[in-house]
C-alpha cells in the first residue's frame, strides 16, 4: 500500500508544552520531526492557560519546518492534539479568552459539589465518563460565575484540535472523540440535554459546536492557512481523535481487549472495548471514535513525566535519562522508600477522583540517598498504572508502552514487574503522530479499516517479560501502596479546599 499523489504526510501532533510535525514515508516510518515548544500560563498557581493564536502560529511554523524537509511533495496534513479543556471562539472564529487547559484546577470546587450532590453519579450512567476539573463541562461553570461576559461573547467551546482544524479548514466542530466526555449520551453518540440539565448548562447548549465525524473530519486547506505553513491551498487536511486515542492506534491497538499506556505529562491507561459499560463505580472516560465500535476506556492521571521533571530538579539532575540511570543503583524496592506521586494542583481525577490529592513520601530513614528516591518514583508512577489497570473491563495480555518515558528502559521493565503484564514498546518515537496517519489514510480510503492499517505500519521494537523475582515484592507494595493513599485521603478531605 503506497500514498497515491507523492509519498509524504505531514502529522501534526499538539501537545500541552510541544508541537511537533512529523513526516512520514509511504511505509509510515519517521523521516523528520520539527517541534515548537508552547508556553503554558499561570495567573495563579492553580490554572493552566494558552494563548490561543501563540499556539496556532507554532503548529504553523511547525508544519512549515516538516514541509521544507520533507524529500519530497507532501499529499495530507493530518492533526491530532491535547483534549479537554475550554478553547472558546466568537461568531467570527476568533478567541474570547485564552483556553483553559486540561490541567486547570479553577473549576475544583464546580466538581466537589457536583459529586455531594450525585451529578457525576447520574451522568456517568449515561456518559461512561468521570467529571473532572479539566473538563469544559466544570470549566464553563466556573466562567459563568467568574466571567459572564466572556460566555456572552463566546459563539463555540472548542478543544485544542478542534481550534486547530478551525484554523487550516474554516470547519467549526467538535470531533466525536472530545465531545464523549463530557457531552455525549455514550450509546447514542449524540449530545445529550439531559447532561446539559445536570451541569446547569443548558442556557449554554448553543456553545456546543457541530459534532464531526466520518468525512466531515477531512477538510481542505484554506487559501488563507496555506501560505504560512508552505503547503497547496486545498491540501487534505485530517482532524483524527485527540492525542488519548490517537495514541492507542499509534501502537497498534485497534480491535477491544488491547491496551496502552501513554508515558507522558500525563499517564494514561487506554484499554479498547466493544461496548460501553457505565455500571461498576464511576472512573476514567468513555470515548466514542471511528465506527461505532470499539470505544475506549481511558484513565488519564494527573500524574507523569512531570513528576520526574519535578524530581530531576529537586535532585539537581540534568535530565530523564539521568534520573534513571541514579535509579538503577538502588535496588528494587528502594530499600522501603515509597512515594504517592500525587503532585498536581488539581489532586487526581483516575481512577479516582479528587482535587485534593497530594503527594506523600514515606519510610524515610537516614540511610536512605538519591538513589532510593529516584527508583521510589518510578516505582510509585507504576503503581499508579498498575491502579489503572485494575480499574479497566479486563486484564489485558500485554501492554504497549509509549510517550517520552517509553525512552527509559528501566521504567519499562519496572511496569511490567510491577504489573506484572509485559511490556511492549514500538518503533516509533511520535506514537500520536502515527495514530493520526493510520486514521487519516484509512479516512482517505487508502485502508479498509484501522486494523489494516496498523498491521502494514506499525512494528514492535521489544517486549519485556515481567520478572518473577520481585512478583511477590511488587505485590506487597501494591498493597502497601493502596492503603497508604486511603490513609492519606482521610488527612485530605477539607484539605485544600480553596485549592
Amino acid at each position: 500500500m503506497v500514498l497515491d499523489d507523492g509519498p509524504f504526510a505531514v502529522c501534526v501532533d499538539a501537545g500541552t508544552t510541544v508541537i511537533k510535525a512529523v513526516v512520514f514515508d509511504a511505509a509510515g516510518r519517521e523521516v523528520t520531526v520539527s517541534r515548537r515548544d508552547t508556553v503554558v500560563d499561570h495567573p495563579r498557581p492553580e490554572r493552566a492557560e494558552q494563548d490561543m493564536d501563540a499556539v496556532w502560529r507554532a503548529v504553523a511554523a511547525a508544519v512549515r519546518e516538516a514541509v521544507a524537509r520533507a524529500p519530497g511533495p507532501v499529499r495530507l496534513l493530518a492533526l491530532t492534539a491535547q483534549g479537554d479543556g475550554a478553547w472558546l471562539v466568537d461568531r467570527h472564529h476568533r478567541p474570547v479568552r485564552p483556553a483553559v487547559l486540561w490541567n486547570d484546577a479553577r473549576a475544583a470546587d464546580v466538581v466537589r459539589a457536583w459529586r455531594a450532590a450525585g451529578v457525576l453519579e447520574h451522568a456517568y450512567r449515561e456518559n461512561g465518563s468521570l467529571t473532572n476539573a479539566g473538563l469544559p463541562n466544570a470549566i464553563l461553570r466556573r466562567l459563568a460565575v467568574e466571567e459572564p461576559a466572556a460566555l456572552r461573547s463566546a459563539h463555540a467551546v472548542l478543544t485544542c484540535g478542534g481550534w486547530l482544524f478551525l484554523r487550516l479548514t474554516g470547519v467549526l466542530g467538535v470531533e466525536v472523540s472530545e465531545a464523549s466526555a463530557p457531552w455525549l449520551d455514550i450509546r447514542a453518540r449524540g449530545y445529550s440535554d439531559r447532561l446539559l440539565d445536570a451541569y446547569g448548562l443548558a442556557e449554554h447548549a448553543r456553545l456546543l459546536p457541530p459534532l464531526l465525524t466520518g468525512a466531515d473530519q477531512v477538510g481542505e486547506l484554506t487559501g488563507a492557512a496555506a501560505e504560512p505553513l508552505g503547503l497547496p491551498a486545498g491540501t487534505p487536511v485530517v482532524l483524527a481523535p485527540y492525542d488519548v486515542v490517537a495514541t492507542a492506534l499509534g501502537t497498534g491497538a485497534t480491535r477491544a481487549g488491547q491496551a496502552t499506556c501513554v508515558l507522558g505529562t500525563t499517564l494514561c491507561t487506554e484499554v479498547l472495548v466493544e461496548a460501553p459499560d457505565t455500571s461498576g463505580e464511576p472512573s476514567g472516560l468513555t470515548l466514542a471514535f471511528g465506527p461505532p465500535a470499539p470505544l475506549l476506556r481511558a484513565f488519564p492521571t494527573l500524574a507523569g513525566t512531570g513528576v520526574l521533571d519535578w524530581t530531576v530538579d529537586l535532585l539537581g539532575l540534568r535530565d530523564h535519562e539521568e534520573l534513571s540511570a541514579l535509579a538503577a543503583r538502588s535496588a528494587p524496592g528502594a530499600d522501603g522508600l515509597r512515594l504517592l506521586p500525587y503532585l498536581s494542583p488539581a489532586g487526581e481525577r483516575a481512577p479516582f477522583l479528587d482535587p485534593a490529592a497530594s503527594g506523600l513520601v514515606t519510610g524515610v530513614l537516614f540511610a536512605h540517598r538519591r538513589e532510593h528516591l529516584a527508583r521510589a518514583v518510578l516505582e510509585g508512577l507504576a503503581h499508579v498504572i498498575r491502579d489503572c489497570l485494575a480499574a479497566a473491563p479486563h486484564r489485558p495480555v500485554e501492554l504497549t508502552l509509549c510517550g517520552g518515558g517509553a525512552a527509559s528502559a528501566l521504567w519499562c521493565q519496572l511496569i511490567a514487574d510491577v504489573t506484572g503484564v509485559p511490556a511492549v514498546t514500538t518503533e516509533d518515537s511520535q506514537v500520536g503522530a502515527k495514530g493520526a496517519l493510520l486514521f487519516a489514510l484509512t479516512a482517505l480510503g487508502d485502508f479498509p479499516d484501522l486494523g489494516s492499517a496498523a498491521g502494514a505500519l506499525v512494528r514492535r521494537r521489544s517486549t519485556l517479560a515481567p520478572e518473577a523475582a520481585s512478583r511477590e515484592l511488587h505485590d506487597h507494595e501494591h498493597a502497601e501502596f493502596l492503603a497508604t493513599r486511603e490513609l492519606a485521603a482521610t488527612r485530605w478531605k477539607g484539605w485544600r479546599a480553596d485549592g
